[in-house]
């Protein structure tokens, strides 16, 4: 085995080595998972060395791949805000509502056909106030939609990147990249616990710009509505508990402007269809929150998914019913036993992290339905 190898190797052993044992520590001690989670985020070498991993990794390992999931993201960023691909969703979910308008006041006509004269007049004007709120609700939608595509991408997009590392975003002048971490690897990342991160009242529009370009490590709170996209990458799966996941979610929901985008890109080193439960769980649970699911790529070793903060989501009231535990890995069920070893490693595992982390071959994207 030559040198690189071997140092791709040890490399991504670190990474998977913190992942294991950060999930041992949790199912040994679920009853204090602030605890666990504030120890980890305390220890400064553990964070040093998996930074350092991950950034060397990026860097002078999956860069000579010929596409990566920074590039994914950026092609999917701008087919959404700058190539129709919000104008034709929004289109959709307006021809959607327009059917489902249809299809209500066929039916209460029928329901009207069985009434007292008297009755069908008091049914009649309640149902033709709720059609007015309707067509209202969907009115607004369009109207929402000229607003966000003429007055709030002006400029740069604003964009979150959440477990950044090294803030591979910040290269593209199309993006006012912020890039926080729990253990940035290189000064342009800024020091964040994003599952302690307060939401603050929203700014003015014309001021947000000066602000995220002043923010400081550390950063422990940033206002609501503030950015166009939030990504995810390789980010969930690091968080030992679903309860985490969920977390990450909502307040990403509350930092998205309506319309927004959340890129979600999570690895998966099994066959096509095993963990398609798992993604259909993640939708469900996530669309509960007030998201649209506007893209899907499943690529060999990785899930690749985008998701469009609803324009109705401001008068949303989180379902209670959707549990927390729906963003599952399957590394949650596993069985972790104490003699893990750190290092312990597989040229399974390299191909794993190669793939999942990096190279994105063809692949097939299945949009909003």
């Amino acid at each position: 085995m030559d040198s690189e190898k071997e140092e791709h190797l040890r490399l991504a052993a670190i990474i998977k080595g913190v992942h294991a044992d950060l999930r041992k520590k949790y199912k040994n001690g679920s009853n204090d998972l602030d605890g666990i989670w504030k120890t980890h985020c305390s220890d400064q070498s553990v964070l040093k060395e998996y930074a350092d991993a991950m950034y060397n990794l990026s860097c002078n390992h999956w860069s000579k791949l010929p596409k990566t999931r920074i590039d994914w993201c950026r092609e999917t960023i701008m087919e959404y805000f700058y190539n129709d691909g919000l104008k034709k969703a929004l289109e959709k979910e307006q021809r959607r509502d327009a059917h489902r308008l249809k299809i209500k006041l066929a039916c209460q006509d029928s329901n009207l056909l069985d009434r007292s004269d008297e009755n069908r007049k008091r049914i009649s004007e309640t149902d033709s106030r709720a059609a007015s709120n309707l067509v209202s609700d969907v009115q607004a939608e369009v109207l929402s939609t000229l607003d966000f595509q003429e007055s709030q991408i002006e400029g740069k997009i604003r964009l979150l990147d959440v477990g950044s590392c090294f803030n591979p975003f910040a290269r593209y002048d199309d993006f006012l990249a912020v890039g926080i971490d729990i253990g940035p690897a290189t000064s342009n990342v800024l020091c964040c616990d994003f599952l302690q991160l307060e939401t603050t009242s929203p700014l003015e529009i014309d001021i947000i710009k000066s602000y995220l370009q002043n923010l400081k490590s550390p950063v422990t709170e940033l206002p609501k509505n503030s950015f166009h996209v939030i990504v995810f990458s390789l980010l969930l799966e690091y968080l030992p508990s679903p309860d985490q996941r969920w977390t990450c979610c909502l307040k990403a929901n509350e930092l998205l402007n309506t319309n927004g985008l959340l890129l979600i890109i999570t690895p998966d080193s099994h066959k096509q269809h095993r963990n398609a439960a798992m993604i259909k769980s993640w939708k469900e649970a996530i669309e509960s929150i007030g998201f649209k699911q506007w893209r899907y790529v499943k690529l060999e070793h990785l899930h690749c998914l985008a998701f469009r903060k609803s324009a109705k989501t401001e008068e949303l009231s989180v379902d209670l019913n959707v549990p927390s535990g729906m963003l599952y890995i399957p590394q949650d069920f596993h069985e972790l036993s104490d003699s893990t070893n750190m290092c312990e490693y597989s040229e399974e595992d390299e191909k794993f992290f190669m793939d999942s982390a990096g190279e994105l071959p063809c692949f097939h994207s299945f949009d909003e339905n």
